[in-house]
């Protein structure tokens, strides 16, 4: 059976098989198939397969609560002088403001995902944007460095927990056929984030003391934390308008006249063959995030435990995804963080113009970013095949270049546009083969992206003071990306052999969209 058209469309062809059509309400009258509680509008094709529309407008709030988070993770790196000679600590050790927050990053991810697992998403994202806003509270306010190091380790545990649970949030809202590009635009977010807040933190660091970028977040946190729960919907089951027994508009459940289990006519509930939360096959109501009536909550999550959380891991296509989210990561991220010696040292370009560069370069993140999870919808596993390749032999032309300045700064900002394009389609992945685990399997993400910039970034430092001099963070950065072929490659050729052996049994359309246990 089809699982392309949703519930209502699997009704609607037990109703024919096995009965007479069903009738249809004003709700079926209006044209274009519209679904309701994500905001978002389908059409279909002559083939009957959906094209999606616009993006529902929660990915966009998101999408500012990711700008705010990538700004406080990197605002600090322009901001290290005044905040060593404030505290009195030397640049060094201020640079390990930097350093915990990528911990907190690391740990906070899945940590908190499990211990907000019975909350509602909504409730999970305005908790850790009010976290996130007393956290930089906090800073702006302390004197001691060790309260500092705290606030901001406290900080990234809230910021791993608001982006795992933003992922699951988008994919749900947008749906399976636009779930890589709602990912891309609240990805984008971070993006944009060194374009434009990273620069202009830096800039009201230098006019208003370095204790203002943070007062400022503070105060867009909270601003934030409104309008997530003004747009986040609740979880809960969909009621879908329609006629009523009586013709009168209705939103119950659809009773749909079928044959029943004893083979007489019969006009209940159609039960559609599914598996259930523990994974099983299933029969019974299927259960879909929505908004609720009347801004009712309506909990969806309420039997979810931990166990049934932590059994998500035995996806070895999960483990592939978060190898590659590592490596991806690691590799641009460590050839980006010590940027600034190749421009200078061997580029030989003015020390001023580092930062026109680095914008180059954000640009060129943020655009990658969206094109990247737009043709994750439509070619995922090509998209994590060539922006890995593309990115290695962007980074070994660096290594080789590095010597003449404009085909420097044209790499780097290419290196921007490639270089983190698969990671939207890795994200939408691992949410995917997390199973019934999606929260886990986003936070298991953001974990892998830090990880693997924490670990490059370290390697890439050592490389930097060996003989490879200045261009050795872009021959680490050259390994770790070619390193990403290998989990990609793999998860590429399973989804190929799943893909083919349906379609020897007559089922090629429903290969992958089905629910797999274990995915």
């Amino acid at each position: 059976m089809s699982t392309r058209g949703g519930v209502l469309d699997d009704a609607r062809y037990e109703g024919r098989a096995n009965g007479p059509e069903p009738r249809r309400g004003r709700a079926h009258e209006r044209g274009p198939d519209r679904e309701h509680g994500h905001g978002r509008e389908h059409d279909r094709d002559g083939r009957g397969r959906t094209r999606p529309g616009r993006l529902p407008p929660v990915t966009y709030v998101l999408a500012l609560g990711t700008f705010l988070m990538g700004t406080t993770e990197f605002v600090v790196a322009g901001l290290l002088p005044e905040i060593a000679g404030d505290l009195r600590v030397s640049v060094s050790q201020a640079g390990l403001l930097i350093t915990v927050f990528a911990l907190g990053m690391v740990v906070g991810a899945p940590l908190m995902a499990m211990l907000t697992l019975r909350l509602p998403r909504r409730w999970t994202l305005i908790l850790t944007l009010v976290v996130f806003a007393a956290g930089h509270a906090v800073v702006a306010l302390g004197s001691s460095f060790a309260l500092l190091l705290g606030a901001r380790f406290v900080t990234a545990m809230a910021t791993g927990a608001f982006w795992a649970v933003a992922n699951v949030v988008a994919t749900r809202a947008a749906g399976p056929a636009a779930g890589s590009r709602a990912l891309g635009v609240v990805g984008s977010g971070a993006m944009l984030a060194n374009v434009v807040g990273v620069p202009l933190g830096a800039f009201a660091g230098q006019l208003m003391g370095w204790r203002g970028p943070f007062w400022a977040l503070a105060v867009l946190a909270v601003a934030a934390t409104a309008l997530i729960a003004r747009s986040v919907p609740h979880d809960g089951p969909v009621r879908v308008p329609h006629n009523g027994p009586n013709g009168a508009p209705h939103d119950g459940p659809v009773r749909v006249p079928h044959n029943g289990p004893n083979g007489a006519p019969h006009d209940g509930p159609v039960r559609v063959p599914h598996n259930g939360p523990d994974g099983a096959p299933h029969d019974g109501p299927v259960r879909v995030p929505h908004d609720a009536p009347h801004g009712r909550r309506r909990p969806e999550r309420a039997a979810v435990s931990i166990r049934a959380e932590v059994s998500a891991l035995r996806s070895g296509r999960l483990w592939l995804v978060l190898a590659a989210c590592a490596t991806t990561t690691g590799g641009v991220l460590s050839t980006y963080s010590y940027i600034a010696p190749l421009l200078t040292g061997r580029a030989h370009l003015a020390a001023g113009l580092v930062p026109l560069v680095l914008v180059g370069f954000g640009v060129g993140a943020l655009l990658g970013f969206l094109v990247g999870g737009r043709l994750g919808d439509v070619r995922p596993h090509a998209t994590t095949l060539v922006a890995p390749a593309m990115t290695t032999l962007l980074l070994l032309a660096l290594s080789l270049l590095a010597g003449f300045t404009a085909p420097t700064i044209a790499l780097v900002a290419l290196l921007g546009l490639f270089g983190l394009g698969a990671n939207p389609v890795l994200i939408s992945l691992g949410v995917r083969f997390a199973g019934r685990a999606p929260t886990l399997g986003s936070a298991l993400t953001v974990s892998a992206f830090n990880l693997g910039t924490a670990a490059g970034s370290w390697v890439a430092g050592r490389a930097l003071d060996s003989a490879l001099g200045a261009t050795g963070p872009a021959a680490v950065g050259t390994v770790i990306a070619a390193l990403t072929l290998i989990p990609t490659t793999a998860v590429a050729l399973a989804q190929r052999r799943r893909t083919a052996a349906p379609a020897l049994q007559g089922h090629p359309a429903d290969a992958d969209l089905t629910p797999i246990r274990n995915r």
